[in-house]
């Protein structure tokens, strides 16, 4: 377990595949196991700082549609170079395990070639938003795209954390988004998985949670 401190787990996929639920079972997993809870520190991307949960809420607001996919790529980055800053980088450093709900592989799996943004592109404005600070170990849960938006709940829009009444939306932005989208978004990540499979797991989230959160547990245990 002592192994685990100062790395940086993410799980990432589509919109209902169990990213969070995942994130929270590890960390509750970890305490049961040992590993003190103050130890962990659990956030999500974009957010977990004031600054980043109001970008978030820009980006995610269905009432912002005149937004460039530039524009949207550079707003997750910014959100995430604050949380770099403020709250990841501090946390490793002092040798706490940090698990975030997306990074900067979501990035590259929904804004890739909107706009004729590259893979190239991206990872260069990432190297400098996130201090060339990559993940240790991202996981992906795959599932179909049509079966993970089935899955999407209504949620609130509003940045909550900081005493806001919140505003509750069906889908959000990038959630509206065709289908088909968010089929090229899986592929993107699988892509993703073939160009760096150490620093990838690829995990079925289509089945019940506690028998993929043991896949996650096995996934790390041997990072």
């Amino acid at each position: 377990m002592e192994s685990l401190r100062g790395k940086f787990i993410v799980f990432d996929g589509t919109e209902g595949c169990g990213k969070s639920t995942q994130a929270a079972l590890l960390r509750s997993r970890l305490a049961t196991e040992g590993f003190p809870e103050d130890d962990v520190l659990l956030v999500r991307d974009p957010g977990a700082t004031r600054i980043g949960e109001m970008i978030r809420q820009i980006l995610l607001d269905p009432q912002n549609n005149e937004m460039g996919m530039r524009c949207e790529m550079l707003l997750y980055m910014a959100a995430r170079a604050q949380m770099m800053h403020q709250t990841i980088l501090p946390a490793l450093a002092a040798g706490k395990l940090v698990l975030s709900d997306r990074f900067v592989s979501s990035t590259l799996a929904y804004q890739l070639g909107g706009d004729g943004l590259t893979a190239a592109e991206i990872r260069a404005v990432a190297g400098i938003a996130i201090k060339d600070r990559w993940p240790d170990l991202t996981v992906i849960l795959d599932m179909p795209a049509d079966a993970s938006m089935r899955r999407v709940k209504p949620k609130a829009l509003s940045v909550t954390l900081f005493g806001e009444v919140p505003e509750i939306v069906d889908k959000d932005r990038i959630e509206r988004r065709p289908m088909e989208y968010h089929e090229q978004v899986r592929r993107n990540y699988l892509s993703q998985v073939d160009a760096d499979p150490s620093r990838y797991r690829v995990i079925n989230g289509a089945r019940e949670k506690d028998i993929v959160h043991e896949d996650v547990w096995r996934g790390v245990r041997s990072k």
